[in-house]
């Protein structure tokens, strides 16, 4: 497992207005949850975290958190719980971590990736489908994979690679189905061609159905005048 360490800070700003202040310094306001212990309020610089997100998966990575100027306190073992995306934006407004024994599996989604190009699509013109992109496993946090590779190269027309075909670590436990699916390789769906029309023939309209008048009965008319009488 790599060793991912991130500096963060014990945080006093709470509330609305001083939390807006806080983003506006280019910090992220954070929570730590563990089980049995209080939740601990810190926060982390923005660019610091950002480097994180987009070098690593971080719901399945484990971060240790480095609280600044508290020199009795340990790193703190966490993965991340929750990101929180700010609606019209898109920045990251707040980050929930939670805490995790290096002892005690866990289980968390590892990323699928492929190896490969199918012989169904170079060959045989068809197209690959992927419909697992993250397997759910369970294992020690020191013995989490960074991703599952499943080499596609074989793969022909109708073929497809289930969980029980792929070769996973020995410590890991997969969550799935053995018989889910994870990728295939589907026959192309064909076009309908439309016939164009033959040359003279004229197009059939649509019968158009009128509605029936009534006819007026003999003495009807009389009948009304007299009603409106």
């Amino acid at each position: 497992m790599e060793e991912i360490f991130l500096d963060v800070e014990l945080r006093e700003e709470l509330g609305k207005a001083k939390v807006k202040d806080l983003r506006e310094k280019g910090f992220i306001p954070a929570v730590v949850y563990a089980a049995g212990k209080a939740s601990q309020s810190i926060k982390v610089l923005r660019s610091d975290f950002l480097h994180l997100l987009h070098q690593y998966r971080l719901e399945s990575t484990v971060i240790n958190l480095k609280i600044k100027d508290s020199k009795k306190e340990k790193a703190r073992t966490c993965l991340v719980k929750e990101i929180q995306y700010d609606p019209v934006g898109g920045d990251v407004v707040h980050i929930d971590f939670n805490e995790i024994s290096l002892t005690k599996s866990i289980k968390v989604n590892v990323p699928v990736v492929t190896k490969g190009e199918p012989i169904g699509v170079k060959q045989e013109g068809g197209s690959l489908e992927h419909i697992l992109w993250e397997i759910e496993i369970e294992c020690l946090p020191t013995d989490i994979p960074k991703e599952i590779e499943v080499d596609v190269s074989q793969l022909k027309m109708g073929e497809a690679i289930h969980i029980k075909d792929i070769n996973f670590p020995p410590k890991v436990k997969v969550l799935n189905s053995p018989e889910a699916i994870v990728v295939s390789v589907a026959v192309p769906i064909k076009e309908e061609v439309v016939a164009p029309p033959v040359e003279g023939e004229v197009a059939q309209e649509p019968e158009v159905i009128k509605e029936k008048k009534e006819i007026p009965t003999e003495g009807a008319e009389e009948e009304k005048k007299e009603k409106e009488k």
